[in-house]
């Protein structure tokens, strides 16, 4: 399963199979799901480890072992933070959840400020979760999807896989590729700066993503030695997972309405080699930065951009996220049917973000890749839909369970964060001589200033 698995996402990278003996997957057992969850995290780990051996070997002439523990991976999909003496805050809203609908069942995705007011202007306000759910029975799930989205909010009724396959998004998203991928022109070499043991030393990376897969994505450059910094609007907060997310990075903030910030931005965007950014489709385009134009300030940009929903068909400006897209795609129905339960049963972690996450840090090695060769950018598009599919027709995977974590899965030393002192799960994946390394602890948003060092 896990082969099957990486040979697709080699395919769609166009990567080049590891040697013969250069892959080990260590460990055995999976999180419990209808489908293979831990099959997927260990899949995408290898992928992300195989791009940095293939460019190892283009730099080098030596490719890299890559070995994989697919207990740990498992651990980092659901969070690789563990706080001494301090708390994560709770990942969702109060009125965040699942709700019974007339005809079924309705996903509501609460988190941010002003997707709840979103939502509170078709329900109105509700007091608690119980309040939310006697306004939800009196609507038909579509009505209320369709209602909500309209008012700028995000939700989801439930589907099973065979409808998502036929619904004009599903076919669709499930049409395009795994990951887009496009190079651009050829021109003077990029110089490579790295070394075996930091292979993206002196990378810069302008990270414009933030709810899950893209901070994953900057998050494991970042351990190869990129020089990651996060730009994230004013007010911004996603305080569940920013302790998570922004190991080895600098945070700032932009305004992009505001000129004197989007002066800033385009500075920082012509000295960057990479640009991550999770906008919706047409989102930067509104902002005036839409392909061609960042193409203009940075003609060498590698540029890897993700969204919810795929990238054509009527949803593909739609707000969304894992949890969300589980509930469209039909993998909460499956889970429901897989455990013979009453409500919607997701997957055990939001392995849709992370594996698209580590699936887009392939992408941007890979187009790294190219452009130390040829001197040419790259673009690459992925989607949380399009992971979906390649998850769900895996089907089941293994069924042993997982032995639980214990002291010696996290590394000794302390992690010196902006909320206090925490330790890491070992890291999951190994590439021979080079291990993953973060420079710097989790930081609060907007602790640095917009500015590469």
């Amino acid at each position: 399963m896990m082969s099957e698995l990486l040979s697709t996402i080699e395919a769609s990278l166009d990567l080049p199979p590891l040697p013969d003996g250069a892959l080990r997957i260590d460990g055995e057992g999976a999180l419990p799901s209808a489908f293979a969850v831990t099959e997927l995290a260990t899949a995408s780990l290898a992928a992300a480890g195989s791009a940095v051996s293939s460019l190892l070997r283009g730099r080098t002439g030596e490719p890299a072992e890559v070995r994989v523990d697919r207990r740990l991976a498992s651990f980092w999909f659901a969070g690789s933070i563990r706080p001494r003496g301090w708390s994560v805050p709770p990942a969702w809203d109060p009125l965040a959840g699942d709700y019974a609908t007339r005809d079924g069942w309705i996903r509501l995705h609460t988190n941010a400020p002003h997707h709840r007011a979103s939502a509170e202007r078709v329900l109105g306000r509700c007091a608690d979760a119980e309040a939310l759910a006697a306004r939800v029975a009196g609507w038909t799930k579509g009505d209320l999807e369709r209602a909500i989205v309209e008012a700028g909010g995000c939700a989801a009724e439930m589907r099973s896989w065979q409808a998502w396959k036929t619904y004009p998004q599903g076919r669709a998203v499930n049409a395009e590729p795994l990951v887009w991928r496009e190079s651009g022109e050829p021109a003077a070499g990029k110089a490579w700066t790295g070394s075996r043991e930091r292979p993206l030393a002196g990378i810069r990376v302008l990270d414009l993503t933030r709810v899950l897969a893209g901070p994953v994505a900057s998050r494991f450059l970042a351990g190869l030695g990129a020089e990651v910094l996060r730009i994230d609007p004013p007010g911004w907060d996603e305080a569940a997972l920013v302790p998570e997310v922004t190991l080895g990075k600098r945070c700032a903030r932009l305004d992009l309405h505001d000129r004197h910030d989007r002066a800033t931005f385009e500075r920082l965007l012509a000295d960057a080699d990479v640009m991550l950014h999770g906008y919706r489709a047409d989102a930067l385009e509104r902002l005036g930065y839409g392909a061609a134009q960042r193409r203009a300030l940075a003609p060498t940009l590698v540029d890897v951009s993700l969204n919810a929903y795929g990238w054509s068909g009527p949803w593909r400006n739609r707000r969304g996220f894992d949890s969300l897209v589980q509930m469209s795609c039909g993998v909460a129905e499956a889970g429901m049917r897989w455990r013979q339960a009453e409500r919607p049963l997701p997957l055990p972690v939001q392995a849709l973000d992370h594996a698209t996450g580590y699936l887009m840090a392939a992408a941007a090695i890979r187009a790294l890749s190219e452009a130390f060769e040829r001197g040419c950018g790259g673009s690459a598009r992925l989607s949380l839909a399009r992971t979906a599919r390649l998850l769900v027709e895996r089907g089941a995977g293994e069924s042993l369970p997982l032995r639980a974590e214990d002291a010696d899965d996290r590394e000794p030393a302390l992690e010196a964060s902006d909320w206090g002192p925490a330790q890491r799960l070992r890291a999951p994946l190994h590439i021979a001589g080079l291990p993953l390394r973060w420079s710097l602890p989790a930081r609060r948003l907007g602790s640095a200033a917009p500015a590469w060092s």
